[in-house]
């Protein structure tokens, strides 16, 4: 969660107003709030450190799954005993009804990705004071994460129906934005110090679709709107391009000859859901797990330091001991580098729910145990074959003697970290050689060497 603050009021005033912001979620919702932060900053309005400072709250809210609704509603909750003087948007906006009969006296609940809408609604609640001498707002806009990586977000919205996911109730139909206009915002992040750009969307791998692919004109060139293409140009900005949520499809495998040019980093995040055809079938994703093993080998012949990341989904309905066991021994075969693993939860709205076959609670706690524990001890052998090595190491957080930092096979907040023991002061957002001397499942350390 993400908690920031704004501010503001009906008449003049010797100060400007104040925001506080709560963003949940995933790093899409992250970037819309960093959408609506860099408008109202522009307009004058500042960030608050606490809710009770601030002039009016705005949560941006996550409906993905229930826990997710629970927490949003908590943030809320908070906002409103805290301030009183709350705008609610986000995902959970979508089907406001659940939020306006907990809370009534809201100032405004809108729909996720209206920007517009929660601006009005701020405005309304507190008028901006800007003063138009002042620049407010650097090039890049505000951003929630360290100044030396950025998400940069593709598309809006998902076209795919998996049965046991909302999306795209919640956030539409794909609709990608043209080429150029990433190209513009990324460019414009990398002249800002950003050193790595954490590509992101619903489903990256489709973007440009409902474009057809269409061009559009960047710098001397026209550029589709098309997932190699994109790619290959991000590739030239000379920063870390790190690819999350790309489905396995066809035209995947062209990004890897950009990874083993170097032109971005030789990491994909992918998310496989399962591998027990059956429960593929159920999920309504693709159930050819066979060709994506064959798969996987060809892109790492092709690029033998490719690290893979996905996610998993255990005890979704109709999933059997022997469809548990399969996905095990898949992932054995796999040997994939960082996995994330859910038990399955029910949301509402979704047609997994009416599938026969439910999986008791206690059996999805004991094969997600399972799971987490066999997945370990495959992490922790492709770990310890990394010791000895000498890799770059884009560096996050410094210490009074040791930094903290990531490989080009770890993306922040969900992979491994780097342990990093200097004989110079390190910088964040720093990248350095670190020679590799130990290891367990999840983090490395070793020591910078130049």
């Amino acid at each position: 969660m993400t908690e920031t603050a704004l501010s503001s009021a009906a008449e003049p005033r010797d100060r400007a107003p104040k925001i506080s912001f709560v963003s949940l979620g995933c790093p899409k919702a992250l970037v819309d709030s960093e959408r609506i932060v860099t408008h109202l900053r522009s307009e004058g309005y500042e960030l608050s450190k606490s809710h009770a400072g601030a002039d009016v709250v705005v949560v941006n809210t996550c409906g993905f799954l229930d826990s997710a609704k629970a927490e949003s509603l908590d943030a809320i909750g908070r906002a409103m005993a805290e301030n009183g003087r709350v705008i609610v948007t986000g995902c959970m906006g979508a089907e406001p009804g659940e939020i306006a009969d907990k809370y009534p006296n809201l100032l405004a609940i809108t729909r996720p990705q209206a920007y517009e809408s929660v601006v009005e609604a701020v405005h309304a609640a507190v008028p901006p004071a800007h003063d138009p001498y002042v620049d407010l707002v650097p090039p890049q806009g505000v951003r929630f994460t360290p100044r030396h990586y950025a998400y940069l977000k593709i598309s809006e919205g998902c076209s795919n129906r998996c049965s046991f996911c909302i999306i795209p109730h919640l956030r539409g139909d794909l609709v990608s934005r043209p080429a150029a206009d990433v190209l513009r915002e990324a460019e414009k992040l990398v002249r800002a110090g950003v050193k790595e750009l954490l590509v992101i969307s619903q489903d990256t791998s489709a973007y440009g679709q409902d474009l057809r692919y269409a061009e559009s004109q960047w710098k001397d060139r026209a550029v589709r709107a098309k997932f190699l293409d994109l790619a290959r140009e991000l590739g030239e900005f000379g920063a870390w391009v790190r690819l999350h949520y790309v489905y396995p499809y066809p035209h995947v495998d062209g990004v890897i000859d950009l990874m083993a040019q170097g032109k971005i980093l030789p990491y994909l995040d992918i998310p496989f859901q399962h591998a027990a055809p059956n429960v593929l079938k159920a999920m309504r994703r693709p159930a050819s797990q066979e060709k994506t093993i064959d798969r996987i080998a060809e892109w790492r012949r092709s690029v033998p330091d490719l690290a893979l990341r996905s996610s998993f989904i255990v005890g979704f309905p109709g999933e059997t001991e022997e469809d548990f066991r399969l996905l095990l021994d898949w992932l054995s075969e796999a040997k994939l580098d960082r996995v994330g693993a859910f038990r399955y939860e029910a949301v509402g709205g979704a047609v997994a729910n009416a599938l026969p076959g439910a999986v008791p609670e206690e059996v999805k706690q004991e094969r997600w145990n399972r799971l987490m524990a066999h997945q370990q001890a495959i992490a922790a052998k492709l770990q310890k074959a990394r010791i000895g090595r000498r890799v770059p190491v884009i560096v996050d957080e410094v210490g009074p003697t040791v930094a903290k930092g990531r490989t080009k096979w770890d993306a922040p907040e969900i992979d491994g970290s780097v342990h990093i023991a200097a004989h110079r002061p390190l910088r964040p957002g720093e990248i350095v050689t670190v020679k590799i001397e130990g290891a367990d499942a999840y983090d490395l350390k070793g020591t910078a060497v130049g």
